[in-house]
């Protein structure tokens, strides 16, 4: 690692790892009073801006609600609310107070909230009106946001004298957040990010995200997930750089008109919004300021690569990370640290971290090129906080050694070239062994989406008598393309011309939609198991 860059990581875990870490000190009253931490775009896309002073004054009402409700240091206060200065309050308050944040998301339906409340051991739960009929009763108090409720949040908030204590210290090790991990592979799993955590979300703006302290920041991603919570709130209020949050849902307009009207310089958000994007027929402004364009959350795919060049003048730099852990590879936007980036790839270790690729049935490194299981040496990564799932031991088989070097297994599988850049596979479960070929659905479902007819792909093994599994792919068209036997005929030549002739998919299912997590992942295991199941598929399939 650069002996600079090594320098300034150490200088930013002595900050978040300090014995006495407070974090509504690290993350507002540090700051400058005036200075403008937040803008909420709302849903008629007129921006307000709230200082640090302001949500200093909120976060202290917040605080006070909280102990005349009972909460106290340590408790877990849960939020199901939208994107809006009261979330940020709300969060700033819990932490004030040494209370621990579970985040929710909005698209939860009753039993997945009900399920995270009961296992982080929720005591209190803030909700916004139109979340509320989706929180269950139970051992948690439930306090509505909304405005005009005379019992609500906002007319308590005014009704208290704002709290003039201590901010708490809990400490670099004190826990901060409870959150659970998106289910992908299995039942979502508990998280503690201790406050120690937010170094490295910290690092990651400075570095991979490369922002700046005269830069226009936003990030698209929801704060009911970990990316949304730290890349658009945390690390944000920890740097002091102001952040952008948007009310309502996504569309192609408001994205494009909020990045015109604001002037946004940096912009990152999954590669559902980049395709989302690309699909639109809404036009691109002429008058957009972007310098950075940054994607995480799921594999870039090349054509979003290719389209954000041509039209939008700038590469989108792919990042990856995990709940458990914060973000641990991309191509890094800071000047001392950007590498071009290479389509199909991950990236590069991000300061903070060193990765590597495990051979596929010995705890040592694999060979170049070679794919093998994906993992963090724990000895040089400084930014690693993670020791397990909360209430179960499902992570002591992660974390692996071959008597000298230990590890911790991310579950992906990628290979590591000679020059550093990791490039993705698959899940670990998601690999497709055919006659002895093993085919990661990436490189695959990529190929697919560079088809003109093909909006979004995902690609799974399916039983073969022959092979033992075959490629099989879901496929959602561009609206209007018809899905007929030459369709399939056509994508299928379109694999074997430009990817692998053995890797092409043996049946194509056209379909509406593609099974997703809230947090947008698309659920190859659900795709499995409707394929066992020999469900109807949709019109169209081979």
């Amino acid at each position: 690692m650069n002996p600079t860059v090594e320098r300034r990581v150490q200088e930013i875990l002595d900050v978040y790892s300090a014995p006495d870490a407070t974090v509504a000190w690290l993350l507002c009253d540090r700051h400058l009073a005036d200075q403008v931490a937040l803008t909420v775009v709302g849903d008629d896309l007129s921006p307000v801006r709230y200082t640090y002073a302001d949500l200093a004054e909120s976060s202290r009402r917040v605080a006070q609600v909280l102990i005349e409700s009972g909460v106290r240091r340590g408790d877990r206060v849960a939020a199901i609310m939208g994107k809006s200065v009261d979330l940020v309050s709300v969060l700033l308050g819990i932490w004030r107070i040494g209370a621990v944040y579970v985040p929710l998301f909005t698209a939860f339906a009753e039993e997945a909230i009900r399920s995270r409340l009961a296992d982080a051991g929720v005591v209190l739960v803030v909700a916004d009106e139109d979340q509320l009929h989706k929180v269950p009763t139970g051992k948690w108090h439930i306090i509505a946001s909304d405005p005009s409720a005379g019992d609500g949040l906002r007319a308590r908030m005014n009704a208290v004298v704002p709290y003039s204590g201590e901010s708490v210290a809990v400490g670099g090790d004190g826990p901060l957040v409870h959150m659970f991990t998106s289910g992908t592979t299995g039942k979502p799993k508990g998280v503690v990010h201790p406050v120690g955590y937010i170094a490295g979300w910290h690092g990651y703006q400075e570095f991979a995200l490369g922002v700046q302290p005269d830069s226009t920041f936003w990030c698209g991603a929801d704060p009911g997930w970990a990316y949304g919570l730290y890349a658009a709130i945390v690390a944000p209020l920890a740097t002091g750089v102001p952040t952008i949050l948007l009310r309502g849902g996504f569309s192609a307009a408001s994205t494009w008109a909020v990045m015109a009207d604001l002037r946004v310089t940096d912009y990152t958000a999954a590669p559902t919004v980049y395709r989302s994007l690309r699909a639109s027929e809404t036009p691109v402004p002429g008058n957009l300021a972007l310098r950075r364009l940054s994607s995480a959350g799921e594999p870039l795919t090349p054509e979003v690569g290719e389209w954000s060049i041509d039209v939008l003048g700038l590469p989108v730099h792919d990042h990856y990370g995990q709940t458990e852990l914060g973000m641990t590879i991309g191509f890094p936007h800071h000047p001392e640290l950007r590498k071009p980036v290479v389509a199909n790839a991950m990236g590069v270790a991000l300061p903070g971290w060193r990765m590597t690729v495990l051979r596929r049935d010995e705890d040592i490194a694999a060979d170049a090129g070679d794919i093998g299981r994906l993992a963090v040496v724990l000895a040089d990564s400084p930014f690693m906080t993670f020791s397990g799932y909360a209430g179960t031991d499902a992570a002591a088989a992660r974390f692996v050694g071959n008597g000298g070097e230990r590890y911790f297994v991310t579950g992906d599988t990628a290979s590591l070239g000679a020059d550093g850049v990791i490039r993705f596979s698959s899940r670990d479960d998601d690999v497709i062994i055919m006659a002895g070929y093993r085919i990661g659905p990436f490189d695959v479902e990529s190929t697919l989406l560079r088809h003109p007819a093909v909006v979004e792909a995902a690609v799974i093994a399916a039983p073969d008598p022959v092979r033992g599994e075959a490629v099989e792919a879901f496929v959602v068209l561009v609206p209007g393309t018809t899905g007929d036997a030459e369709l399939v005929s056509a994508l299928q030549r379109w694999v074997k011309d430009n990817y692998a002739a053995h890797a092409y998919p043996r049946r194509i299912h056209f379909v509406a939609t593609l099974p997703k997590t809230p947090s947008g992942k698309i659920q190859r295991a659900e795709l499995r198991r409707q394929r066992r199941k020999a469900l109807p598929l949709g019109e169209g399939a081979s």
